[in-house]
């Protein structure tokens, strides 16, 4: 049977739109920053994206920083600010942060000192939503840009982290979201390129690629694309909570992202479900990409309170706008038989 693809908070299969936008900007030959028509061409390619991506992000007013992803923008934005976070927070930021702000059992952080914090808007991981408050210095918005009614208007923030690849746009772009007026230096320097925030020829195809993803991901929104999922991952969890009762379901009883499901089943390594359910013809993963491979207990679930065993037994299960309920039902059928053979040889 046809292989189901169930890891779109790790990455999300190219948009049509901005597979047609990225080959019609392989056609456009010049330097966005040279003068003459070729590099108009490039250049207006590059601010019709900027408009696209301040328009979904609702960003009216504020500046379109492109880097090469959110990694980069969390370093831009944090690197040297001396800001506090939370152990929740994404590897990116968790770098340039000192996490010590509390995490409750429901995963929401208490914050402090806004202008001093950093904060996700939500987990990649458990997919938990957080109570933003106003004036935070940093809030990523990777994962909820696309699935969340957002905008960076309402938010209140001084800047914003977000990436194309999470909303069907290519893997290699992002923006800061900056704040009309914030300070901000740069720190990859030389021709003054992006407001003199990120110099650098800039990734001309990418770009156009984030803008058509970012556009498209907000008619979606739109559209109610979401709601359908988030009722195939209800119908997802209720298949699995009713086999498995043993199983904990990370940040179920608050918001998460529509698509996303943490499933915690104490005792059954989550290394280990993901590569029996990879051999079954089922994507997952039992955590962050950027960390895979790393046989370790979820700092995020860690973080929350739990015990290093259900840490350690954490999949993450997230649903895109092409998977159908035939998709979670075979998955729900097939992880359910494994965990019995588990839980068989384990009696």
């Amino acid at each position: 049977m046809a292989r189901v693809y169930l890891d779109h908070n790790a990455t999300t299969p190219l948009r049509p739109e901005a597979r047609d936008a990225m080959i019609a900007a392989m056609d456009v030959a010049g330097n966005p920053s040279s003068v003459h028509a070729e590099g108009r061409a490039a250049k207006g390619l590059i601010e019709r994206a900027r408009a696209q991506v301040a328009a979904a992000f609702g960003a009216d007013g504020a500046d379109i920083v492109f880097v090469s992803g959110a990694t980069e923008a969390a370093a831009l934005a944090c690197a040297g600010r001396g800001l506090f976070g939370a152990g929740i927070e994404h590897d990116a930021v968790r770098a340039w942060i000192d996490p010590v702000l509390a995490v409750d059992e429901a995963g929401q952080v208490t914050v402090t000192d806004p202008a001093r914090t950093a904060l996700q808007l939500a987990n990649s991981e458990t997919g938990i939503v957080q109570d933003l408050p106003q004036g935070l210095a940093v809030v990523d918005a990777t994962q909820g840009f696309g699935k969340l009614p957002v905008a960076f208007n309402w938010l209140g923030c001084e800047m914003a982290l977000i990436s194309a690849h999470k909303l069907g746009g290519p893997k290699g772009i992002g923006a800061l979201v900056v704040k009309r007026g914030t300070d901000l230096a740069a720190q990859i320097k030389g021709g003054g390129q992006e407001m003199g925030r990120r110099s650098g020829t800039e990734n001309v195809i990418g770009i156009a690629g984030f803008g058509a993803a970012a556009e498209a991901a907000a008619r979606d929104l739109d559209a109610g694309v979401w709601d359908r999922v988030e009722k195939l991952r209800n119908i997802l969890d209720s298949a699995i909570e009713a086999g498995a009762k043993e199983t904990i379901f990370v940040g179920k009883e608050g918001r998460r992202l529509p698509n996303t499901t943490c499933l915690a089943t104490p005792g059954w390594k989550g290394e280990t479900q993901v590569m029996q359910m990879d051999l079954a013809g089922f994507a997952i993963s039992a955590g962050s990409a950027c960390s895979s491979g790393k046989v370790k207990a979820s700092a995020v679930l860690t973080a929350m309170g739990f015990d290093t065993v259900t840490a350690s037994s954490a999949i993450r299960v997230s649903l895109g706008p092409k998977t159908t309920e035939d998709d979670v039902m075979r998955f729900a059928e097939t992880w359910l038989t494994k965990w019995e053979k588990h839980r068989a040889r384990a009696a």
